[in-house]
């Protein structure tokens, strides 16, 4: 998959996350399936951060200053140093959808760019920015695959219908 492709597909995943995460009540949204998960709340209040503070923020350090070190980030401690369980959910998703929107906007118009540009991480080594973009597109399916399973998982817990009939999850 080539980079133009890449940026292409963060955004049509744009209309993915608006779609499976629009109209939603506030009873789905703060559900959790296991009291250790994140609610659908947490999980837009992640990418949004994710979004600005990480591949964003990443690939342009990346392509624009590979020398200097990596600002830290601790996604999974957001959740609670955020509390994000107190946030807008309405408004959060559309933050996130605009700074999505945001991003791509910035991808379109940087032209031909050293995507071989690295940095040097403390702990993992040569990072590129080549790399960074295309872990961003894998952590949108991850996200993609997680909201789905939450919203499978929702489904099922909302009667005693059994529901193997849909086929094996």
């Amino acid at each position: 998959m080539g980079l133009k492709d890449i940026i292409t597909q963060l955004e049509h995943n744009k209309k993915v996350f608006e779609n499976l995460l629009k109209d939603i009540t506030d009873y789905q949204y703060n559900w959790r399936p296991k009291p250790e998960k994140w609610c659908l709340l947490e999980i837009v209040c992640h990418l949004l951060d994710e979004e600005i503070y990480d591949f964003r923020a990443r690939v342009k350090h990346t392509l624009e200053y590979p020398e200097k070190d990596l600002i830290p980030i601790d996604p999974e401690g957001w959740v609670t140093t955020r509390n994000y369980i107190s946030k807008d959910y309405d408004n959060t998703l559309k933050l996130f959808l605009a700074e999505r929107q945001n991003s791509i906007a910035w991808l379109q118009q940087l032209g031909d760019v050293n995507w071989n540009n690295e940095l040097k991480h403390p702990e993992l080594g040569n990072l590129s920015a080549e790399l960074f973009l295309r872990n961003w597109l894998a952590h949108d399916y991850l996200h993609i695959r997680q909201i789905l399973r939450y919203k499978f998982e929702l489904l099922k817990s909302s009667s005693k219908i059994d529901l193997n009939y849909a086929g094996d999850w």
